[in-house]
């Protein structure tokens, strides 16, 4: 060790300093001339004075200019985007808080860090950000002097900064939303607590912080699903009141020393703006109801429950004994530790293997326990009761634990996760080519169908049109049931009508004792097929027996038929998500872009609209799906919604509007209704806007309440003139509003709800409201940039 401390001490004293000017001179030239900066150039003019002088001087000099050329490097990149921009906004505040801790707390957050002019436009910049309203205009209508002058002094009234909005209907839903000042008060505040809290929230949680979100917590979920034995949902249900807000402010209190900060949060609690609700709406929608607030306290009381949830699982875990022996599996040192500590008696007692599972993103919470039933039948109890005894919180839909392989799957995050079978790829080939069968079986039965019907119609034309009124002989006979009922024949009607009168009361009465509801079908059946020669028909419906027959054979019957013989190994399982396609299909029936048979119609409400506009509302919802069901198995299914529905609605949308023919739309607007492609070329083209954009554009910290924010239907008010001005509501923006629409909240529906692509839970206090929006809000609300929690309800009240 000495001898190879004195050989670098050798070698440093041997080292000339000028190589290394002369080294880093060389660097700093070839940078100059590959970037051409000429701050570069200027620093290397810098350096060569200083090296007159001393050779350290002139190294330290060369190092300072190095560092001077990188930065101005980075400020001549391309622009940032608003997500950058406003990570730089919150680590800009997080250094403000860091610089009050002391002794183990933060003090003192309200007036010197929240009561700050800096602080507070900051905070209003970010609010700006989340509209999608440029930071670099600065707006003069909120006062940051005077806002931080009353919380500094304690004057800050939090009910003048409010408004209410009452529902027209029988409810009389009272809703209270801040006012824009208040609303940026609530942004410094929601900041700043995710500085003190968010790096000690425990891995369970997967909601408000950076790196994790829904994505995250959904791949959580379905792989830990695969190897476990049971699983269940906890479903939260409470609203804000005093004993659960005095809980969270003593939470609060252990990392916050500021009673200042305590008595202006209950402030807002008492003005009944916090809007803080457990298990009311699906939160991350970004609708008006969720306070900026809303989702920081939500995990800051719920914190309690994750660290709680750490010693239930590690208590009931320590105490079984995993499967493997220690040579074949070590397993965690710490569980180890907790084996040996509770002794050789409890762990012969306990031989089975146990690992508890838990995922929750804001008020969801999902558990999944490989091990026995009754350990998940006690961890289930123990979560209820601290989640009743010590959070105050209600359990509702109370579901025992069911077995993962045989449940049908659980609702959870919006979408449906289930554990299913790894088939063989034998098996998988034979289920394909049982669906080959049955896709060219079906095709040949639609085929024989049309054909049939095809001829029928021909027939039943052909014959219509060579009625002659001599040619019916069974009127001649007074018994026969034609001369009976001729005497309903109207005086001068025509022979061909009264026959189409009694073919119609004829197909009406086999209606009525047939099963099938199609006149086509009596047509096809009734009518030509007795006709066609037998052989013909018996060699169709001999090939359709038989293809039905081996589309319904066991699947071992047709495995033994295989060259290579299967191994009988142990079932892979996986975990299963899977988009609510019969909700999405309910939801496009409730807002009118499809009839109750499934077919595509045209939305009157968006008729009004520009055709812009009329397509971005398309545009947004085909976006929303492609972004939250593509990795869903059954992607396929909301393919084929998007390309035989939601396409077509949008054209005879157009279509209604212009009143023309849909494939006249169709080639007039083939530009336009190109926004609107195919379910795969969206889906390649949002994955290349992933790979291009940085990666604070796709965390869900940042864009919480925006990406996951679904689709609202507005409809055309009134076009704006200059008598009746009216400027855009989205906060931050000073443009003016070409036009006024109006606010439909078409459903209410409770937590948990499925993520459709439509905006749910809105209150009924907002429906039939009055906003204004230019076209650019307009259509970012359309596309999923911004959200209804941008839009400043309060400007006409």
């Amino acid at each position: 060790m000495f001898r190879k401390r004195n050989l670098v001490t050798e070698l440093l004293r041997r080292v000339d300093l000028g190589d290394i000017e002369t080294l880093i001179s060389r660097c700093l030239w070839s940078r100059a001339v590959s970037t051409n900066s000429k701050s570069a150039l200027l620093a290397i003019d810098n350096a060569d004075i200083c090296s007159k002088q001393t050779g350290i001087v002139s190294l330290a000099g060369e190092l300072a200019c190095l560092v001077e050329e990188s930065a101005h490097v980075v400020d001549d990149s391309k622009p940032r985007s608003r997500m950058e921009l406003k990570r730089s906004l919150e680590l800009r505040l997080k250094k403000r808080v860091k610089e009050q801790y002391t002794n183990g707390k933060f003090s003192d957050l309200l007036k010197k860090v929240i009561a700050r002019p800096d602080t507070l436009r900051d905070a209003y910049d970010c609010i700006r950000l989340n509209s999608n309203v440029p930071i670099t205009e600065r707006n003069g209508s909120v006062a940051f002097d005077s806002i931080a002058e009353e919380l500094s002094s304690g004057m800050f009234d939090v009910n003048s900064n409010t408004f209410s909005l009452v529902a027209r209907d029988k409810t009389k839903e009272i809703l209270v939303l801040p006012s824009v000042a208040l609303k940026v008060v609530q942004e410094a505040i929601r900041i700043v607590l995710e500085v003190v809290f968010s790096p000690h929230f425990s891995k369970f949680s997967h909601s408000c912080r950076s790196g994790r979100g829904r994505a995250s917590a959904l791949k959580y979920i379905s792989s830990n699903m695969s190897h476990s034995d049971w699983c269940f949902t906890l479903s939260l249900n409470k609203k804000l009141d005093v004993s659960v807000f005095d809980n969270l402010l003593s939470v609060m209190e252990e990392k916050i020393e500021d009673s200042s900060l305590s008595i202006l949060l209950r402030s807002m609690f008492e003005a009944r703006v916090l809007n803080l609700e457990f298990g009311g709406f699906p939160k991350g929608h970004g609708l008006p109801q969720e306070g900026l607030l809303s989702r920081v306290l939500m995990n800051i009381y719920l914190d309690r429950f994750d660290h709680e949830l750490y010693r239930i699982s590690m208590r009931h875990e320590a105490l079984h004994r995993d499967s493997q022996t220690d040579e074949d599996s070590p397993g965690s040192k710490l569980r180890s530790w907790f084996r040996r500590q509770a002794g050789e008696q409890v762990l012969k007692s306990t031989p089975e293997h146990l690992r508890v599972y838990c995922c929750r993103f804001m008020d969801e919470i999902f558990f999944s326990v490989s091990g026995p039933k009754k350990a998940a039948v006690d961890i289930r109890s123990e979560a209820i009761g601290f989640l009743r005894n010590s959070l105050h919180l209600d359990i509702t839909d109370e579901i025992d634990s069911s077995p993962c392989e045989t449940t049908s799957g659980l609702r959870v995050l919006g979408i449906l996760v289930r554990k299913k079978v790894r088939e063989n790829p034998a098996v998988k080939a034979v289920h394909k080519l049982k669906e080959k069968v049955r896709l060219f079986a079906l095709q040949k039965e639609e085929a024989w169908t049309l054909g049939t019907v095809r001829i029928g119609k021909k027939w039943l034309g052909h014959g219509l049109k060579k009625v002659k009124e001599s040619e019916i002989k069974g009127l001649a006979d007074s018994n026969s049931t034609l001369s009976q009922i001729s005497c309903h024949r109207k005086p001068g009607m025509e022979t061909d009508h009264w026959y189409k009168i009694l073919l119609r009361i004829w197909m009406e009465d086999v209606l009525r004792t047939s099963a099938d509801r199609s006149e086509e079908f009596i047509l096809s059946k009734h009518i030509v097929e007795p006709t066609i020669p037998q052989e013909l028909r018996d060699a169709f419906y001999k090939f359709q027996n038989s293809a039905a027959a081996y589309v319904s054979s066991e699947t071992a019957k047709v495995e033994a038929l295989l060259p290579c013989p299967l191994s009988h190994d142990r079932p892979v399982f996986f975990g299963d998500v899977v988009a609510p396609t019969n909700a999405i299909r309910r939801r496009l029936f409730r807002y009118g872009l499809v009839t109750a048979e499934g077919y595509a119609r045209t939305n009157s409400v968006l008729i009004l609209q520009d055709t812009p506009q009329i397509i971005d509302w398309f545009s947004g919802l085909v976006r929303r799906w492609v972004l939250w069901y593509g990795g869903c198995s059954n992607f396929d299914e909301i393919k084929a919604l998007i390309d035989n529905q939601i396409r077509k609605s949008c054209i005879r949308t157009l279509a209604s509007k212009y009143r023309i023919h849909e494939n006249e739309i169709e080639k007039r607007l083939d530009l336009e209704l190109s926004t609107i492609p195919s379910a795969e070329d969206i889906e390649q083209e949002i994955q290349h806007e992933k790979l291009d954009s940085p990666a604070s554009d796709r965390d869900e910290h940042l864009t919480y309440g925006i990406s996951n924010s679904g689709l609202c239907l507005l409809s055309l008010a009134r076009i704006v003139s200059e008598s009746r001005p009216c400027n855009c509501f989205v906060t931050g923006c000073s443009m003016a509003a070409p036009a006024v629409y109006t606010l439909h909240a078409m459903e209410r529906q409770k937590f948990p709800g499925w993520k459709t692509g439509f905006s749910v839970c809105i209150p009924s206090s907002l429906n039939g409201r009055r906003i204004g929006l230019c076209k650019q809000h307009l259509k970012d609300l359309y596309i999923g940039q911004i959200s209804l929690q941008a839009i400043d309800f309060g400007a006409w009240r």
